[in-house]
């Protein structure tokens, strides 16, 4: 896949560690966008359902991050709902071996990706979501 690609190439990351962090910042765009916007997204993502797949699973076996997450979610709200959608994708991360510092060089790598197979449009429909 040429955004596991990218992410191995410019990040030096392995295979595993490629696909399911884009999967964690892929399923956290999935979960907040409407229908017609995340179609948008994965028509510029070959594959997006597959790096969605492989994605490590949230909550059970999440340790310290999958407590997080579920302390925040218990407050509701924005708030609490950005705590935790941060605190899922650190909890990914976390079980893939790779520090909170990657997040960001993942996004970065990411949103470029999107931006030249879907466009600014779509690239800002990403942003929103992970956001």
């Amino acid at each position: 896949m040429e955004l596991v690609d990218k992410l191995k190439s410019e990040i030096g990351v392995t295979e595993t560690q490629a696909s399911g962090g884009a999967g964690v910042i892929l399923q956290q765009a999935k979960e907040k966008l409407g229908t017609g916007e995340f179609s948008k997204l994965a028509s510029a993502v070959p594959g997006i359902e597959k790096l969605i797949s492989s994605a490590p699973a949230a909550g059970s076996g999440g340790g310290v991050f999958g407590e997080i997450g579920k302390i925040a979610s218990s407050f509701g709200g924005s708030g609490g709902s950005q705590t935790a959608d941060t605190a899922n994708i650190l909890g990914g991360f976390s079980k893939l071996g790779l520090s909170p510092s990657m997040i960001g060089k993942f996004l970065t790598v990411i949103l470029k990706f999107v931006e030249s197979k879907g466009g600014q449009e779509v690239k800002a429909i990403l942003e929103k979501a992970v956001k």
